[in-house]
């Protein structure tokens, strides 16, 4: 069952300040919980480009996105020419949807949370699973060492018998450092390994270092990934709660 929320993933899709803690005494879920915070923010507002890549061909999506902490965020298609303007609403844990070439909004529900957001390897509960992975999953240290380079936490997330959530298991590897979402496995209810994501081109971006590149890969289909590249992101400069609203995703340009 499966953020980084695409918004998470996209916003997600992902730096709450340690304070006098210092790593070595963070708790697991701690841990987990400055690495969802890293792309967050009180708000942000961000351009980025997912392309979805298979065997015989590639796709490219290029899109604006905008967040207030955990509650609230916005996705806006501005190409290609045939989905620009289909816009996506997050509010706590429900989505809609707007198609302006039917002028119809949709509210997902439930049963469409599994399902592939935009054609991509990235599903609609991607869009809110970064914010609530903290609430919905037991968090747990496996173990410490590096990846890529860069010395990381090994975390086992199990889903709360009451969460409704996508995924069976989640292993994270996090950067100790920086607390950057390094590599993450997704497991489904029997225990097979469906997804792989890893981060890389880590640099400094809105005043934050994040790692600008993201890409899933699905365990089972070779030459299959969707790939989101962060053009441009800005951190904590005021946006309206009246902005996060059906209406306003119709007209956002």
């Amino acid at each position: 069952m499966k953020s980084i929320s695409i918004i998470a993933i996209i916003l997600s899709l992902l730096l709450l300040k340690a304070g006098d803690v210092t790593s070595q005494s963070l708790t697991a879920a701690q841990i987990v919980d400055k690495a969802n915070q890293k792309f967050r923010g009180a708000t942000s507002r961000g351009e980025v480009t997912m392309s979805i890549v298979r065997p015989a061909w590639k796709r490219d999506i290029t899109m604006k996105t905008w967040a207030k902490g955990d509650t609230y965020s916005l996705i806006l298609i501005t190409a290609p020419a045939r989905d620009k303007g289909t816009s996506f609403l997050k509010r706590n844990k429900e989505v809609w949807n707007w198609q302006p070439t039917i002028e119809r909004v949709i509210k997902l529900p439930p049963s469409m949370m599994s399902q592939s957001w935009m054609g991509s390897d990235f599903t609609n509960d991607d869009l809110v699973r970064e914010n609530s992975i903290v609430d919905d999953f037991n968090a747990s240290l496996l173990s410490e060492g590096k990846i890529n380079e860069r010395a990381s936490y090994q975390i086992e997330l199990i889903p709360k018998e009451e969460a409704a959530v996508v995924w069976g298991k989640i292993i994270l590897w996090i950067d100790k450092q920086d607390f950057i979402e390094m590599k993450g496995e997704f497991y489904d209810e029997d225990g097979e390994l469906i997804n792989i994501m890893t981060s890389s081109e880590i640099m400094k971006m809105g005043g934050r270092k994040i790692a600008t590149k993201v890409e899933m890969i699905p365990a089972d289909k070779p030459g299959n990934k969707t790939i989101i590249e962060y053009k441009d992101i800005v951190f904590d400069e005021p946006i309206s709660d009246d902005f996060f609203s059906v209406q306003n995703m119709k007209r956002i340009k």
